[in-house]
């Protein structure tokens, strides 16, 4: 008889990520490059490994095929197990029906097979589109401490932006007495991040009773925590104070590439104590040619760089030609910028070709945002694209 899990992680991971346009137009959200050597969905998987949790299930849906090729057997996170480990959960066709995960409570209720095959007396619910570095274990056992039913990871927001979470209201010890999902007053700043831990048992039953309503919107947030609060289960929040961004948009992923830069970063990835695990490509060294200029930038292996490049963050094997400008930008892998062209202010998705002479983007007092060139294209010499263009087609000097 296989040994039972503690704690079993689902991380969803299906989302449509619209609100990154032409950067998901073609792949997963968590699939999404970060930092120059990551994707999104490392930092939950690694957070898994290193807070001890070698069972993760992982559910998919929208565009899975990069997210689902990036992962693999696990084995970059260490979670190529032969029992556990890590699984990609897709919808499927069942004996009885077959149906797309209608909201995040739905993926999981869909996926209970999976969970209850490990017996465990924990259930850790991840999103798969945060950058942080949490470890899950001290949760865990706030939560194991508290003999609660679910905890929630909650994190401070300005006030000012708080109607755009759910928000969590708590007594002196923690414990949740009302919760309010995206309230248009909300009565604090305690934001829930979208973390969830339940006892098992409460689980099965939640979920199970969400799925025979007819009227719910299967969502856990909208339904599932609700109902448990109105029966008087025992909810507690859980505050997290170190580093977290929701990267749900344009402006939260460069805003979170940036935060990597400068001498004292926002966010420090690079503590060997924490590691952050990634499916990163064997590449070259970089190599600065003759004349070129590279500034409080992050540059990663297999880069060509004989322009300039300044407060940036490039990927593997990015190319940039000689008297080619990037200035205050996220390059993704195996880019080329052509000769003379300049990036401002600018996202560029992997494997795109920039010609020559080539304008992307503006100055961020300009006011107009930042400029997105999605993933295989090519942007032909000569050509101008405004501040806040989002890009998802091939474009030459003739287009408008």
């Amino acid at each position: 008889m296989l040994r039972k899990k503690k704690c079993v992680a689902m991380l969803l991971a299906g989302g449509q990520g619209s609100r990154l346009y032409a950067l998901t137009s073609k792949i997963a959200k968590p699939a999404v490059s970060y930092g120059g050597k990551y994707r999104i969905i490392d930092f939950p998987l690694s957070n898994c490994v290193n807070s001890g949790i070698d069972t993760v299930g992982v559910l998919t849906q929208y565009q899975p095929l990069v997210l689902n090729d990036y992962i693999g057997n696990g084995q970059p996170w260490d979670l190529d197990r032969a029992y556990g480990g890590v699984h990609i959960l897709s919808p499927y066709q069942g004996k009885l029906s077959s149906d797309w995960y209608k909201g995040t409570a739905n993926a999981i209720y869909q996926n209970l097979h999976f969970i209850k095959s490990y017996s465990p007396d924990y259930v850790l619910v991840l999103s798969g589109d945060h950058i942080y570095e949490m470890d899950y274990s001290r949760m865990l056992n706030f939560h194991i401490l508290n003999d609660a039913d679910c905890t929630i990871a909650a994190i401070r927001v300005p006030i000012k932006e708080a109607s755009r979470f759910g928000i969590l209201n708590t007594r002196e010890d923690g414990s949740i007495y009302e919760f309010e999902e995206k309230p248009k007053k909300p009565k604090n700043d305690l934001a829930s991040m979208g973390i969830y831990i339940f006892s098992a048992d409460k689980l099965y039953k939640y979920l199970e009773a969400d799925a025979a309503d007819k009227n719910s919107h299967n969502d856990f947030g909208k339904d599932v925590l609700p109902a448990m609060l109105n029966a008087g289960e025992k909810m507690f929040a859980y505050l997290f104070d170190g580093y977290w961004k929701d990267v749900g948009t344009i402006d939260s992923l460069y805003e979170a590439n940036m935060d990597l830069l400068g001498d004292s970063p926002k966010f420090n990835i690079f503590d060997p104590s924490w590691k952050i695990y990634s499916r990163s490509p064997l590449s070259p060294p970089q190599y600065l040619g003759e004349g070129s200029k590279v500034n409080n930038s992050i540059v990663l292996s297999g880069c060509e760089i004989y322009g300039t490049v300044e407060n940036s963050i490039l990927s593997s094997n990015v190319v940039v030609k000689k008297g080619a400008v990037v200035r205050n930008s996220i390059v993704m892998a195996d880019v080329e910028i052509g000769e003379n062209s300049v990036l401002e202010y600018a996202i560029v998705d992997e494997s795109t070709f920039i010609g020559k002479n080539v304008k992307i983007g503006e100055e961020k007092s300009a006011g107009k945002g930042i400029a997105v060139i999605g993933r295989e294209l090519s942007v032909g010499d000569n050509v101008t694209v405004e501040g806040g263009a989002m890009i998802e087609k091939s474009l030459t000097k003739e287009d408008k």
